[in-house]
């Protein structure tokens, strides 16, 4: 009995600790297909970033020569060999191999009493760079490059001389490539990891970490933990929720299922749990929208002719003068919409209390009855760019009294014309205020194409392409000018 205790309390902290880990409402993964694409933009942008190199002037004395090599201009740089793959448990590695860099630059050189200028043309061959990428998650939540593992070489240098005493210095080739191959080998890590550290980087905040989605509510796609790497796919699981603005603290607990993604076809794959969709509710259900009055011009004649009808002699045991004015409905649910997500599809289930009221002008309303309804729509997630909007369409409609079992069979006329109204007046507004829809964690420039959704018990994943809107160089410069532009 004591061992039995002993390695009860033994496993309690492991257990607690295991209860305390948050599911992810929002998944991301990427495959190794996606970074094809993307390869072909960094080797572009670290063409240009090379390009950039600064080599400070060189000055010497060999025998009887003085020299100085100076304006040192890379002129083309051809990448034989370069590729973009995950490095299992870090990041991102870019390798690049037996590739050359042709360059050039001004001598100035003096032997005894002559004095010479002329261009060098010079050539690093067997250039090898790699260089790995390490992401992690930040304090914020924000996916970000750590640090970079950087590793140089080069493999020999050529030299050709131009002027009028050019053959005469070739003997001094051998000297000076031994030390220009080695200043530019020290250039071209530095050149990397600032491109890393600090550029990538500002392209990295691009993406949302905590951002407003409009004047009622908020979501948070922070990061839950460090990226899972592998030789495959890198693996984003986000906080995925919701917050209303006006009470940031007050969010929904997620006690979803967390989204499993299992394919590898596309090049990027998005999974939502039922959790991403109801803390969304949540919210916007504590910002108070899901409150409505319909009265006056909002009030379909039929339906009022309909209400009046029904609650005529209701009218007249309150208040005979009541008759002449205007009935209006107030909408309000009196919980969260809840969703639920099956192989067949999202449904989202509500439940509403609709109070119906007489309007005498210039004073309080006059409550003549008050019923639940009960309905649940069928919501289409769909995807454009990078943003994910949902379509809602009424499918199940059901109304009862909330006084008597006798008045729910009185209502039973109202069914038809209440859901109706709510196709016809309610559900194009709700539809037209989704479909602007929410920003998925992508970097700016980066949207989906050719998406595939796919339903399954508790989550949906949405399967796709990577599309470019923008270069890479374009995205980060963008990102630059913004900053600058805000901190005016």
């Amino acid at each position: 009995m004591a061992s039995c205790m002993v390695s009860i309390l033994f496993l309690f902290p492991l257990i607690a600790a295991m209860s305390a880990v948050e599911p992810p409402g929002c998944k991301i993964r990427i495959i190794n297909r996606g970074l094809e694409m993307l390869k072909y933009e960094t080797q572009k942008f670290v063409v240009e970033e090379l390009s950039n190199i600064t080599m400070p002037e060189m000055k010497g004395k060999e025998g009887h020569f003085q020299y100085t090599i100076k304006e040192v201009k890379i002129n083309e740089l051809n990448l034989t060999y370069a590729d973009l793959a995950f490095q299992p448990g870090l990041g991102l590695l870019f390798n690049v191999q037996n590739s050359s860099i042709a360059l050039s630059f001004r001598r100035h050189i003096l032997y005894w009493l002559f004095y010479d200028t002329g261009a060098i043309n010079a050539s690093a061959e067997g250039v090898n760079i790699h260089t790995v990428l390490h992401m992690t998650r930040d304090e914020l939540g924000r996916l970000k490059i750590s640090n970079i593992t950087c590793d140089a070489s080069i493999a020999k240098m050529k030299m050709k001389f131009t002027g009028t005493l050019g053959r005469v210095y070739d003997f001094l080739a051998t000297f000076l490539t031994t030390g220009m191959r080695f200043l530019l080998n020290q250039q071209i890590c530095p050149v990397m990891n600032h491109a890393g550290l600090v550029l990538i980087n500002s392209l990295l905040e691009t993406i949302p970490v905590r951002t407003e989605v409009d004047k009622y509510v908020g979501i948070d796609y922070s990061l839950l933990s460090d990226p899972v790497v592998t030789s495959r796919s890198l693996d984003m699981d986000f906080r995925g929720m919701f917050f209303e603005l006006g009470n940031e603290s007050n969010t929904l607990v997620n006690y979803a299922i967390s989204p499993i993604v299992r394919e590898y076809d596309r090049m990027v794959y998005l999974a939502l749990s039922e959790y991403f969709f109801d803390s969304g509710l949540y919210s916007y259900y504590k910002a108070g929208i899901f409150q409505m009055n319909i009265a006056n011009e909002q009030m379909p004649k039929d339906l009022e002719m309909l209400l009046r009808t029904t609650y005529f002699g209701t009218i007249m045991m309150i208040n005979p003068a009541l008759v002449e004015y205007p009935i209006s409905l107030q909408l309000e649910l009196n919980s969260a919409p809840k969703t639920t997500v099956k192989t067949s599809g999202v449904t989202v289930a509500i439940t509403a209390i609709v109070t119906v009221m007489v309007l005498p002008p210039g004073k309080a309303p006059v409550q003549l009855s008050s019923m639940t309804i009960v309905a649940k729509f069928n919501a289409k997630v769909s995807m454009k760019g990078k943003r994910l909007g949902v379509h809602a369409d009424l499918r199940r409609f059901k109304i009862y009294s909330n006084q008597s079992a006798l008045e729910s069979l009185v209502l039973i006329p109202l069914q038809v014309p209440l859901k109706t109204m709510l196709q016809i007046s309610i559900v194009p507004i709700i539809n037209n205020w989704t479909k602007r829809g929410v920003a998925i964690p992508l970097a700016d420039g980066m949207d989906f194409i050719e998406e595939v959704v796919e339903y399954h018990n508790g989550y949906l994943i949405i399967g796709a392409n990577l599309h470019f809107s923008k270069g890479l160089r374009e995205m980060i410069e963008r990102k630059i000018q913004a900053d600058a532009e805000n901190a005016i």
